[in-house]
């Protein structure tokens, strides 16, 4: 069997340190070098040749140099003779462009997938993409991966007596229905417009939220506009406390600020596959680097990564025969 051979951009390297300590192998040294007319070099300091090698780097901000530093790096293990490249994305950035809602707009979702697919990966492994449908704009196989196990751990040591799972907007209420369910909660979802990248409304909320303490789940917290929005809405129907939960934190701009003093949130609850900020101890932060080490080891054997998420997400895990096949079989 090949070796494995595991590389990590400058994004995340704690996360691709976590992830090889759980695989029990070496990150390999890289270097990337940024000239002075701006351009970027990457260079791999390991012998790539019939590996299988692996390259970390999820798409946080600067987020252009993340990306070119992680095309760099799969063409020079394509270059270097690897006998498979992935590309391991925890954090897909532009899965938020995933459709023309504009005229005369780019699909930054489908023309990044392009363009890894074009550098030399031969797969792609992803977490939690803001839109399902993203994993269809890629020509190479994806493994999509999910927190929501990871996340429910973390919720089921707690009294979730009158506990209702909100979701801030209708589009990821599938996730937060899945969720409730993990956790045997009812679940709500906010009616949002998005305004801007800043800039939200929730004007109403499908669900019964009345007197409950909520968790609210999201994919993705960029500045935390949502939130706070959502919370606006909950604290009219009642809700006096409630924990906010998310597979990306990024915490962009004010974000930090508005959620670390926001005087109903009890705690704020996120994954390491973005780096996590500064000054913010009381974050809570859940680890992710087993479930893709798992599946890094699942597919260097040749093994099903979607039995990883069998009980936790139909989503991600293997198909079942369903009654109709049971009754036309002979």
């Amino acid at each position: 069997m090949r070796e494995v051979v595991v590389f990590s951009g400058s994004a995340h390297r704690r996360l691709a340190h976590a992830i090889c300590d759980e695989l029990d192998v070496p990150l390999s040294e890289s270097v990337v070098t940024r000239f002075s007319n701006d351009c970027l070099q990457a260079q791999l300091l390991a012998n790539c040749r019939q590996r299988d090698v692996y390259i970390v780097q999820p798409l946080v901000p600067p987020t252009q140099d993340s990306l070119m530093e992680l095309l760099l790096m799969v063409d020079a293990a394509r270059g270097a003779s690897a006998g498979m490249v992935t590309a391991v994305i925890p954090h897909y950035a532009y899965a938020r462009s995933d459709k023309k809602d504009a005229s005369r707009i780019s699909l930054g979702g489908r023309l990044v997938a392009d363009l890894i697919a074009t550098a030399g990966a031969d797969r792609v492994m992803t977490m939690n993409l803001h839109a399902p449908q993203v994993h269809g704009f890629f020509s190479v196989p994806v493994d999509h991966l999910t927190a929501l196990g990871v996340l429910a751990d973390h919720f089921r040591e707690q009294d979730l007596t009158d506990g209702v799972v909100v979701s801030p907007d209708l589009g990821n209420a599938k996730d937060a229905t899945q969720f409730s369910r993990l956790l045997g909660l009812p679940v709500a979802a906010g009616s949002k417009k998005r305004l801007g990248d800043d800039s939200v409304v929730i004007d109403s909320i499908v669900g019964d939220v009345r007197g409950k303490r909520a968790i609210v789940l999201d994919d993705e917290i960029a500045t935390g506009g949502s939130i706070v929005e959502l919370l606006d809405r909950l604290a009219e129907f009642g809700v006096t406390e409630a924990a906010v939960a998310c597979t990306h934190g990024l915490f962009a701009g004010k974000a930090v600020e508005r959620l670390r003093s926001h005087p109903m949130i009890s705690e704020v609850v996120t994954t390491d596959t973005v780096p996590a900020p500064e000054g913010w101890p009381q974050l809570r932060v859940r680890t992710v680097a087993p479930l893709f080490a798992e599946a890094i080891k699942r597919i260097h054997a040749g093994e099903s990564v979607s039995s990883l998420f069998d009980g936790v997400d139909p989503m991600h895990a293997p198909p079942r025969q369903s009654s109709l096949f049971d009754r036309v079989r002979p």
